[in-house]
Formats: C-alpha cells, structure tokens, sequence
C-alpha cells in the first residue's frame, strides 16, 4: 500500500531532520514534500454520498488519536495501524483501518459555532447561518439552499429519480430550541428543490416509503401526499412544479425498486449491518445506482444523544456508536468498490464538530468546533493519505486549516461545479455556490 501522504503540508526544520526516523515506517522525505499543482486534476464524481453524524464525533477517539498525550487527553481508546504505513486510527474502527488505503483523512477541519443547529446550515450549504452560534433559529425559506437542492437546480438526475435525497430523517435535536437545524432543505432556491426526505428506519421489517409502490399507479394514498405537499410553506407559485416532481417520483416504479431492501441478498444486508445506520448506507448506494446525485445519510434518531456524548463518551462510543459507524462505511466502500462505482461517488464522512480533547471529570467530552476530522473517498480522492494536521492534543488545526464552507466547496468541485459559480437568490443577488475553497489537491 501507498504511505500515509499529508498534502500541501510544507516540510519544516523538524520534520526533515525526523524524515530518517519515519522512513522505517513509509514516512520518508519523499512522502513530506509530496504536493501537486494548484488546480489539480478534472473531477469525474457523478454522485456524492454524506454520512452525517450528527452530534459531534471526537475525533481524537476516532480519526486523529494521540497516544502519546495525558491520558486525560488521548482518553481510553488504543490507536491500530491501517492498510496505509504510519497512519493509525483508533481501535474501534477494525473495518475502516483495513481500508484505509481507500480514503483520506482531513484532520484540520475548524470553524467557531460550538451550537449543534447552525453549523448544519454552514456544512450543508457553504455558508455560515443567518443566525449563527445558535440552537434556537429553526430552519426558514431564507436559509441558503443546501447541495442538494443546488443539484437539483442545476445537475437534475433523470425524470422520476430524485437528485437528493435524505434519510433516515432530517437532523433535529431534542434539547435545541430551535428543533429542526437549518440548511437541510432548498432555502431561497424554494420548495421545489427541496430534497426529497425518506423517513423511517430502513432495518426494520418492511421498511418503505409513504406513497411508493411497485405498480407506478397514484393510489389515494400517493394524492394525499401530493396535497400535503401544497401545505409546506412553499409560494404558491411553485406548487405546480413540487406537484409535478412529486409525481414523477410517485409513479416511478424505478424509485420504489431503489427504495425496496428486500431486493438485496441477505449477505450484503447483514455485511452492511442490520441497524439503522447500516441499512441507510445500502439504501444510499441502490439511491446512488438508481441515479440520485447526492444522498445525506444522517446518523439516526436513536433517542440516545446521537454523537453528543457530553457524559458517557467512552461506553457510548464503543458499544453503541462507532460498531455500527465502522460496519456502514466499511461496507459501502466495498460495495461501492466492487460494482466499479467508487471511482464515480464521493463518499465523505463527517460531523457538526468534534468533541473537547480534555475528558470532563464525568467521563464526557464537550463541544469543540475548534479542531475535528472528515473523510473523503471515492470520486477521484486519493487513497491512503492524510490532509492537514492538528496540534499534539487535537486542539487546534497545525496545518492546512478547513472549513465547512471549504467541504462543501469540494463537494461541488468533486461534482463538476465551480464553487464560484454565482447563482442569483430570491432579490436576484448573485451569490456564488459556496464561500469555501476546494480542497483540489486531494484528487488525482
């Protein structure tokens, strides 16, 4: 396997003089000065999938361990080598260190909102929120419109496929004032761009869709839908158009096959994993392959506290939240890999921020927007490397700072479209896709 790649990350006095020391490890000078040209190679991602977790992974008992800070720093948690020389993880990631080769890991993601909802918006559409740093604005028409709902404005799948799509649900959070975060809906763009919402739990017996069915009839059932459709919000103006996407997708035997589980053999069920997160997973590679062009996987509403672990951090972490986190994207890169699809869908795997690296004295971590971690594979991203770096406790960024914005701006470049690219808002502003800057030299 290839060794373990930081790129962009110039190499200083210290680390030329440690280039002998890491070469027995596949760290060697070669590796520290690697960096490609500025605008790096053309994308050729036709699809992107998001696995959300919402509530704010520690990154330092996932994807940046330090083992060789206090132990109120490092936490309980050994770090395992991967696939990739040098580069380690934590231990309860088995799967994904096996595939590490296959991705790369951000370690320098950074903003300054330690609120759950308005960061959302920020990730979701490369802006900050019109009400940052708080949990207690609920999502409005006046957001900016989330990727998906970009897409669908401008890289529309085919009739009768959804361009987004979201599931299990749409990120809310039980002690937020606000609810429902921002950012997860088409904005200004308005409500026909929304992306299409598939609620429900997809490991449970029967799982399906409201109003989707095998026959593409419009059941009373499907009307009904379609009429609450006209009761959202939306301007009036628009309800023709919602009205006839909805039908599309109603009647569209091709969307109710992508959505019905059943059709997949129980072996690639169960190595997905028959939990909520598991299933989401599969259920975003048949959207994929079905032709959807952006798929939100948001963690599920498990009424635990999601990734929120400000008690409990190290049982919750370890029995209840990274098994099955491990399971679902260790499988979908393997599926994805095995069909020929990686190459052409970008997977990137994320939270709102990450957690404090000191451990409170009751055993939890708090918010810290500070400093966090993100992956990205498939979709033309280089395997097997690391970009950017944070400080010796994973406080703050070392290297190659990134934002939300500059994630989303990825997405997109990832996708063939230019951040920069202006769309005029509601005022006819034009705004461009995204405030961020891609990360290009991940590609190649």
């Amino acid at each position: 396997m290839p060794p373990c790649r930081d790129y962009f990350r110039r190499p200083t006095r210290r680390s030329v003089l440690e280039a002998g020391t890491l070469g027995a490890f596949g760290l060697g000078l070669p590796a520290l000065l690697a960096r490609d040209s500025a605008s790096g190679p053309a994308p050729r991602a036709k699809a992107c999938i998001v696995l959300f977790m919402w509530g704010g992974p520690s990154h330092v008992d996932t994807w940046d361990p330090k083992p060789d800070a206090p132990r109120e720093i490092r936490g309980e948690f050994a770090s395992v080598a991967t696939s990739v020389p040098g580069l380690r993880i934590s231990e309860h990631f088995p799967r994904l260190a096996k595939l590490a080769h296959r991705y790369t890991v951000v370690r320098s993601m950074t903003h300054t909102d330690p609120a759950h909802l308005s960061p959302v918006h920020h990730l979701f559409t490369g802006r900050v929120a019109p009400v940052p740093n708080s949990d207690a604005a609920p999502a409005t028409r006046n957001d900016s419109p989330h990727l998906g709902a970009v897409l669908a404005k401008l890289r529309p799948s085919a009739a009768g496929v959804p361009t987004a799509v979201t599931l299990p649900w749409q990120v809310s959070h039980p002690s937020a004032p606000g609810g429902t975060a921002p950012g997860q809906h088409a904005g200004w763009l308005g409500a026909g761009y929304d992306p299409f919402v598939a609620s429900g739990n997809p490991s449970a017996p029967g799982f399906g869709v409201a109003g989707l069915g095998a026959t593409g009839d419009v059941t009373a059932g499907r009307a009904d839908l379609l009429r609450a459709l006209d009761t959202r919000g939306a301007d009036p103006a628009q309800f023709g158009p919602v009205r006839a996407k909805a039908l599309d997708l109603l009647t569209s035997g091709k969307v109710a096959g992508a959505f019905d589980l059943s059709r997949e053999p129980d072996r690639i069920r169960d190595h997905y994993g028959r939990h909520p997160h598991g299933q989401s997973c599969l259920l975003a590679r048949r959207l994929v392959e079905a032709g959807s062009r952006l798929v939100c996987v948001n963690w599920p509403d498990d009424r635990q506290s999601f990734w929120d672990t400000h008690g409990n951090n190290f049982p919750s972490l370890k029995n209840r939240l990274m098994p099955p986190a491990d399971a679902g994207f260790a499988a979908l890169l393997e599926d994805l890999a095995a069909r020929g699809m990686l190459d052409e869908t970008l997977v990137v795997w994320v939270g709102e921020f990450g957690r404090n690296p000191r451990v409170d004295n009751g055993g939890g971590r708090e918010h810290w927007p500070g400093c966090y971690s993100a992956v990205l594979a498939g979709g033309g991203v280089r395997g097997g490397a690391v970009y950017g770096s944070s400080d010796k406790v994973g406080g703050r960024p070392a290297t190659n700072p990134t934002s939300p914005a500059d994630l989303t701006a990825t997405i997109y470049h990832a996708l063939g479209l230019d951040p920069e690219m202006m769309l005029p808002d509601r005022l006819n502003r034009p705004l461009p896709l995204a405030d961020g800057k891609p990360l290009t030299t991940l590609f190649g």
